[in-house]
């Protein structure tokens, strides 16, 4: 179930609901004078760039790792 960030845009007053409150919000309001943030998604978003982070730092520090190695072993 996703969750939703849901603002006002006149006087900038935020809901949080789950997807059943949002459509009974959108049953009893207008569309347009809110805006519609999916928190489930930015959530999942913001840990697939922390993953990636992670990925490139651990490639990058086995490339120097590896380079250490073979200079240790060769010269």
């Amino acid at each position: 179930m996703d969750n939703y960030k849901i603002t006002n845009k006149k006087s900038s007053k935020t809901y949080f609901f789950n997807e059943d409150e949002m459509i009974t919000f959108f049953n009893k309001n207008k569309v347009q004078n809110y805006s519609l943030t999916n928190l489930t998604e930015q959530k999942r978003i913001k840990r697939t760039k922390m993953l990636d982070t992670i990925a490139i730092v651990s490639f990058f520090a086995a490339t120097v790792l590896s380079t250490i190695l073979i200079i240790e072993n060769y010269y």
